[in-house]
């Protein structure tokens, strides 16, 4: 507040307001409100600097010691058991135990400065007063157990947490012990998101979720499981004007997703994929409104992309028409299209994009997706880069020439013929495009590595998987995908794709040797680790391609 608000503010006793303006009596749970203090009299300007001098004579606080911060957890604990205590006796008295309500607000208020000595979380845990916030959170007053949410938002706040590791790990078991996202999840079914305090309350619920399971990834599984899921879907489909809850629920849904293999299973299960397309569908034929917006359909395309690395989901994003609905967008240009190419790709990725594939030739796929090969899209406000979408393309294509089969197949080899090679030409750019980035990412990792022998440091093993993981980042696994397309057409399509991947080679140095070498080293590092015969029967079909070409 300013000078002359601190002059004239008066503090005065809390007032009982009803839960809704107009609803005195009728049964509510009152909620907590203060008086305002008075407008600023006519004091003059030596009353304001005396009392600037006397706010700048008044000591620092002292901080908060082990001790204080157990007598502060003590009373605590008293007016959680008073409140109690009156509510049992006066149940349809508000104004009989609305007193200690104001009491135990007023301590949970005061109990943000614990946010500020994470080294002291411990005590939090020893005292038991974890178990009792929680317990709060289903206080019959909403007003409380949003005031122990917003308590706790501050609490695991992901820096604080990272200043005692130690002690905020103890906090964070015991919050998790005590099935906090649980305790969450029902607090947020019973508010109302139109009452800006109790949309503020959900908003900082999902912040706690967050700073859980950023602090702890492991967990994700759990979370979603303790009716989380249920509840983010639910609230993504909630027809209520856009706003930053929805936002947040998408958001913490992506993160959940990345996470967790098991949380994916979970979304198919409890027909994510459909409502994930049908809010997705929105978005067809109309660009969002804002760059929240914007935010909010990049994050349901993320949670599509992580929901399709499951199996399973992708055979319900087969039958819930999620190809066609990707494919429409590809069609219509709005801002959406970037991102259903994304989608695209994790749908037709390796043996479990069978299905997707064959269906996206039949839904005639073709020709939209080799428009956006022959021109790259520009970068749009959502979704991926230029060089991301070239390797999703890429990507999408191999997909299709490694799952296509009998008819599906011919129509796709037909096009690398049509209109005098083009495609094939335009191959062949993308093919020393890449192979340019590659080189110039490889002088500069023999630099580093000429530097490192000078200093007298060897080069093991885990800086060799750094090296490479830098080169694929570069746009060596771009290059590959382009050169696993080559060998594919050459082997597979009309002698004449060969023989124009030969004259441009010839007429622009190229190297039959540069390729074999860029496709055995993808062969050694392709597949599934976690299914060996798998893995040697594609290294082995990427070499027999190799030795042919």
């Amino acid at each position: 507040m300013d000078v002359g608000e601190l002059l004239s503010f008066q503090p005065q006793k809390p007032e009982l307001v009803s839960k809704r303006k107009g609803e005195e009596g009728d049964g509510d749970e009152p909620t907590l409100k203060r008086r305002k203090g008075g407008q600023a009299g006519g004091q003059s300007q030596n009353d304001q600097e005396r009392i600037l001098q006397m706010m700048d004579e008044v000591p620092e606080a002292e901080p908060l010691d082990e001790t204080n911060l157990k007598k502060m957890l003590l009373q605590f604990e008293k007016r959680v058991y008073k409140n109690q205590e009156m509510r049992i006796k006066f149940p349809e008295m508000p104004e009989k135990f609305m007193e200690s309500e104001l009491e135990l607000n007023d301590i949970l208020q005061q109990m943000h400065v614990i946010a500020t000595v994470p080294d002291q979380y411990n005590v939090l845990v020893e005292l038991n007063t974890v178990r009792s916030l929680l317990q709060l959170l289903s206080h019959e007053n909403t007003d409380i157990s949003i005031a122990v949410v917003d308590l706790m938002q501050e609490l695991t706040d992901v820096d604080t947490l990272n200043e005692s590791e130690e002690d905020a790990t103890a906090l964070v078991d015991a919050l998790l012990e005590g099935q906090i996202t649980a305790m969450l999840v029902q607090n947020m079914e019973r508010l109302d998101e139109t009452v800006k305090e109790e949309a503020d309350g959900v908003h900082n619920s999902l912040a706690i979720i967050e700073n859980v399971t950023e602090f702890r990834t492991e967990v994700s599984g759990d979370a979603a499981q303790q009716g989380l899921l249920v509840w983010l879907l639910k609230r993504v489909k909630m027809k209520l004007p856009f706003d930053v809850n929805k936002l947040y629920a998408s958001e913490i849904m992506a993160i959940l997703l990345q996470n967790s293999d098991e949380v994916r299973q979970l979304l198919g299960e409890q027909e994510g994929i459909d409502v994930l397309l049908q809010q997705l569908a929105t978005y067809k034929r109309h660009d969002p409104a804002n760059k929240e917006e914007v935010e909010y359909m990049e994050n349901l395309f993320n949670c599509m992309c992580s929901a399709l690395m499951y199996s399973a989901n992708r055979a319900r994003f087969l039958k819930g028409e999620g190809l066609q609905l990707m494919n429409l967008m590809l069609r219509e240009k709005k801002l959406s299209r970037n991102c259903a190419i994304k989608v695209l790709n994790h749908s037709m990725t390796g043996v479990d994009g069978v299905d997707n594939s064959q269906k996206f030739v039949d839904i005639l796929g073709l020709r939209t997706i080799f428009p956006l090969y022959m021109k790259t899209p520009k970068t749009a406000k959502a979704g991926p880069s230029s060089d991301e979408l070239e390797e999703h393309i890429c990507s999408i294509i191999a997909s299709l020439l490694r799952n296509s089969h009998g008819t599906q197949r011919q129509r796709l080899l037909s096009k690398f013929t049509e209109n005098d090679h083009e495609k094939v030409e335009r191959l062949m750019e993308l093919h020393f495009k890449y192979l340019d980035k590659v080189r110039q990412c490889d002088d500069s990792i023999e630099k580093e590595k000429h530097r490192l022998k000078q200093a007298g440091e060897e080069v093991d093993e885990d800086m060799e998987d750094e090296f490479y993981l830098k080169r694929l980042d570069s746009g060596l696994f771009t290059l590959q995908l382009i050169d696993y397309i080559m060998l594919e057409v050459c082997a597979s399509g009309a002698s004449s794709v060969k023989s124009r991947v030969m004259q441009i080679l010839n007429m622009r140095g190229g190297s039959i040797k540069v390729i074999r070498g860029i496709m055995r080293e993808y062969a050694g590092n392709i597949g599934d680790a976690k299914d060996p015969a798998a893995r040697e029967a594609e290294q082995s079909r990427i070499l027999q391609l190799v030795d042919k070409f």
